[in-house]
Order: structure tokens, then sequence, then C-alpha cells
């Protein structure tokens, strides 16, 4: 079992800067990918980014390349999302997400991650 709790969201201007931050409970992170999704005002939820259980390999969105990175500290079982250039398309609740799996992989696939954070709001004005 884990859980996941995000903070780090809140009120920006466009053109501005944040990072989320993903805590995880549980002695077996480092076992886990971790993904970010986000749910914008009236979308499906959405693929951001994602790493590799060991941080080896990251992915990203097409929305989040240059812009976003993905990175995680295994030692304090965490894992964070540098999000810069925010515009208000990125307006959208940010939910982190751990997928168990083997190896150096990740993936973009929602359906595949087995534990949900509560999410994090990220507003951001024009």
């Amino acid at each position: 079992q884990v859980q996941l709790v995000e903070s780090g969201g809140g009120l920006v201007q466009a053109g501005g800067s944040l990072r989320l931050s993903c805590v995880a409970s549980g002695r077996t992170f480092s076992s886990y990918a971790i993904g970010w999704f986000r749910q914008g005002p009236g979308k499906e939820r959405e693929f951001v980014a994602a790493i590799s259980r060991r941080g080896t390999n990251t992915g990203y969105a097409d929305s989040a390349k240059g812009r976003f990175a993905i990175s995680r500290d295994n030692a304090k079982n965490s894992v964070y999302l540098q999000m810069n250039f925010l515009n208000p398309e990125d307006t959208a609740v940010y939910y982190c997400a751990a997928d168990w799996r083997y190896g150096s992989t990740w993936s973009g696939n929602e359906n595949e991650y087995d534990y949900w954070g509560q999410g994090t709001q990220i507003t951001v004005s024009s």
C-alpha cells in the first residue's frame, strides 16, 4: 500500500513558476514509477510527466516538454514537478500516481497506475 500526498499548488500569474511535491508513505517507494497527471475544468484527466523508479528515465506530454521537469529523491520518498512558463491552459488539479513495475520504464497510461493522491489545485491567471 502506498499513500501519496501532493503539495505546492496555488495561484500564479502567467509566465510564473511552481514546484509541486509528492510525498509517499511506505518502504517500497523505489519500486514504483511515478507519474503526474492533471484534470482541467471540464476536461478529461491527462498525462503530464513520469519518472522511472530510480529516476533514470523520464517522459513528458508535448504540452510539458521544455517547460516542466520531473525529478525524484527516493531517500525522501518524494517526487517533484518543476513547472516554468505557466499559462492559463495549465490550470488544473494535479495528481501524482504510483505504478509498480520492473525496470527503468514509465507509462503515460493512467490505467496502469495503482495509487493516486488527492490532488493539488493550480490556477494560472492571465
